[in-house]
């Protein structure tokens, strides 16, 4: 989940490793000296992760009883969710408070477009996948072009299929599974993808697509300028609990909403 850094800015990550089998104790003091050292942490974590981890994280943030503590799961695959945490650590070499840059990754979801070429469906499950799909799945040589955000959409492949793209300059990276195909290079072309860069499948793809016959891919906006601006251009507005800056109504560290504020009855 940890891709390369994008530039000499961007901020390294820390990887949260084996949270759901390590003692307790040890995850306390992992997230306490963390932080100690950068005031607030953002984990962002895959939907694909064990049930244990995501128990983990809650039973750590409660006991620390800390409001520094974001945790974002967003229903991103696991290549976009990646590229969605590197985009988070170039925009913490800026000067964004920890509350704006934490609600950022709710705004940057929407200029993702995540998706796989997968050599069957049967298992597919976070996808809609219609009957004809699954049957087609299992014929000799199948695939499959799957966009699951940010609308969820599936072709067969065949001459001419594509995806629908994004509306505005994008690169793209692509992480090979067991799969061999020239399809998402092609896809690239037709979204006029800036630049064709492959990484290392994370650990949690095969899980979320269903199968290990896969290529990953997701077209992002590459420029710390550009995401810079889309963040600051937003209104920010301050919660009315912890008094933290934050994009958006809820507050990502404690979670409180503004508190709604009845009309008065009007007489007569």
């Amino acid at each position: 989940m940890a891709l390369p850094a994008q530039d000499e800015r961007t901020v390294p990550a820390v990887v949260l490793q084996d949270l759901d089998r390590e003692p307790l104790e040890r995850s306390l003091a992992g997230m306490q000296t963390l932080i100690e050292q950068h005031g607030h942490v953002v984990v962002v974590c895959s939907q694909a992760v064990p049930r244990g981890v995501q128990q983990r994280l809650h039973t750590v943030r409660s006991l620390l009883e800390s409001d520094r503590i974001a945790v974002f799961r967003p229903g991103l695959p696991p290549l976009g969710l990646a590229v969605l945490a590197r985009q988070l650590r170039q925009l913490a070499s800026c000067d964004l408070s920890p509350g704006v840059l934490a609600s950022a990754g709710r705004l940057l979801t929407h200029y993702l477009h995540a998706g796989a070429l997968l050599g069957s469906v049967a298992k597919l499950d976070r996808v809609p996948v219609d009957l004809k799909s699954h049957a087609k799945s299992w014929m000799p040589g199948s695939q499959f072009g799957v966009l699951a955000h940010p609308a969820p959409q599936l072709v067969r492949i065949a001459p001419g299929a594509t995806l629908p793209g994004p509306e505005f300059g994008t690169s793209m990276l692509v992480a090979q599974g067991q799969l061999q195909s020239d399809w998402v290079t092609g896809l690239a072309k037709t979204w006029n993808a800036q630049g064709l860069r492959e990484v290392v499948l994370p650990a949690e793809s095969t899980t979320w697509w269903g199968t290990p016959r896969l290529i990953e891919f997701c077209a992002y906006l590459p420029d710390l300028s550009v995401l810079y601006q889309l963040v600051t251009s937003v209104r920010q507005n301050s919660c009315h609990w912890c008094g933290i800056d934050v994009i958006g109504d809820r507050c990502v560290f404690c979670s409180a909403i503004p508190p709604t504020h009845e009309q008065p009855a009007r007489a007569g």
